[in-house]
């Protein structure tokens, strides 16, 4: 499996690799420092923890249709950051989610994370990716236009959106 380095905008030095399944403690306490309002965001619900199912299901996964991406901060090893992407059965779309700990937001981590699952995304040959946000996500739907992703009203829904992004 690859390892990627990263610097931000900010100058926060990240070393990513994709998950294993000896990562589910380091994925437990990482979902600890997300904020309560980002958690909403992320997993579209109002639990206020994840549980170990769901860890889980981003640690025990085949590599091929699903990953997950965890960010160490290169200085202290502490993760900063996870992104999931999740491809659909006929391998042509991903949809993407991705978190920052509560200390190392606006620090360009969720750029960089989008930026790097996009690459990821298009080098499996996946035609486009997309998420669903809550209307009241700003900054992610924010950061998802200026990183080229267009925006439309989620079926059956009002109170998300789908962010959606052709890749070449």
């Amino acid at each position: 499996m690859n390892d990627w380095h990263i610097a931000t905008r900010s100058g926060l030095k990240l070393n990513v690799r994709a998950a294993t399944q000896d990562d589910d403690a380091v994925l437990s306490d990482f979902f600890h420092h997300i904020r309560a309002e980002d958690l909403r965001f992320r997993f579209l619900s109002s639990a206020k923890e994840v549980g170990a199912e769901q860890i889980r299901r981003m640690t025990h996964i085949d590599h091929k249709a699903n990953e997950t991406y965890v960010a160490f901060n290169e200085e202290d090893g502490g993760v900063v950051a996870v992104a999931a992407l999740a491809s659909d059965a006929a391998q042509e779309k991903g949809e993407v989610a991705i978190s920052v700990h509560a200390d190392h937001r606006n620090q360009g981590i969720g750029w960089e994370m989008l930026a790097l699952v996009a690459d990821q995304a298009a080098a499996r040959g996946l035609k486009s990716i997309e998420s669903i946000e809550s209307r009241e996500n700003y900054d992610a739907i924010e950061l998802e236009r200026n990183m080229g992703f267009s925006v439309a009203p989620f079926p059956g829904d009002i109170t998300l959106v789908l962010v959606s992004k052709q890749l070449s």
